[in-house]
């Protein structure tokens, strides 16, 4: 069982290093001497991690150390020594730190990525960059949740600079926000996969 279990881990690794040696980041990484590059996993867990944060920027500690199959101890380690080598910045955001490559997101880029790995959040987004005209009410069904729920939401993202309720509700820097949708929609959902799959028809709208 343990061997299944570390050869998935290995096979994990493998694949998001893949992406992060490609990395224009991953020079960084090379800096570290050969001893610490074989402590806790080496150059290929710091590679993961950079390739996993290329796909999923703004992901908090615990879905990236999951989704790699890292130990606590061992992520820790790598993000740390990735944000001492300039690599990988990070934001907190309430209760989580999300992390991303260094330089490639404005603040608001960071913020609104951040949002967008939230469920609900997300979904008041999706809905709204398809239905500018959507209501609270519309939302709440829409999103299966309450209007209550739609409400606090609506409040943290108004807060953020993501939302205007102004007269009704409407997206802020939507175009910004769509492009974020679309090219990370398969680190998210259904629902962002096939809102970047109208994304033509909807960078076309009139607010």
């Amino acid at each position: 069982m343990t061997d299944g279990v570390d050869e998935e881990k290995r096979a994990t690794l493998r694949r998001f290093a893949a992406l992060g040696a490609a990395s224009p980041l991953a020079r960084f990484v090379g800096q570290a001497d050969a001893a610490d590059s074989a402590k806790a996993g080496g150059t290929i867990s710091r590679d993961a991690i950079l390739g996993y944060l290329a796909a999923t920027p703004g992901a908090h500690f615990s879905k990236l150390r999951d989704d790699l199959k890292l130990g606590t101890g061992e992520t820790q380690y790598h993000l740390q020594r990735l944000a001492e080598s300039g690599a990988v910045e990070s934001r907190r955001d309430g209760d989580y730190r999300r992390f991303f490559p260094t330089g490639q997101f404005s603040a608001f880029e960071q913020v609104a990525l951040g949002y967008l790995r939230r469920d609900t959040a997300r979904g008041m987004l999706v809905e709204l960059l398809r239905n500018p005209d959507a209501t609270g009410s519309d939302l709440a069904d829409a999103l299966g949740v309450s209007r209550a729920t739609v409400s606090k939401y609506a409040a943290e993202l108004e807060r953020a600079n993501l939302l205007s309720r102004e007269d009704g509700y409407a997206v802020e820097r939507p175009e910004t926000v769509l492009i974020l949708l679309v090219r990370y929609a398969e680190s998210f959902d259904e629902h962002a996969m096939d809102l970047a799959r109208e994304a033509d028809d909807l960078v076309r709208y009139d607010r």
